[in-house]
């Protein structure tokens, strides 16, 4: 997959947990889980929107993308 999450290395830097983040982002844990070890296929704008707001950054710092 060229696209690539994140957000486990942005989570780690701000010290924050899943369980706390999920509830701050108001979803679930698994899908939480799901998005922190790339185990997706899609990401819904709103979403993007608020995990950017909680953990302070730019969508740019939890997505990256690889050529290979």
């Amino acid at each position: 997959m060229p696209v690539i999450f994140n957000l486990d290395v942005v989570m780690a830097q701000r010290k924050i947990r899943l369980k706390d983040l999920a509830k701050e982002v108001n979803i679930t844990e698994a899908n939480l889980s799901k998005l922190k070890n790339g185990r997706v296929k899609a990401i819904k704008i709103s979403t993007l929107e608020k995990l950017c707001t909680v953990l302070n950054c730019k969508p740019g710092d939890l997505l990256d993308f690889s050529f290979e």
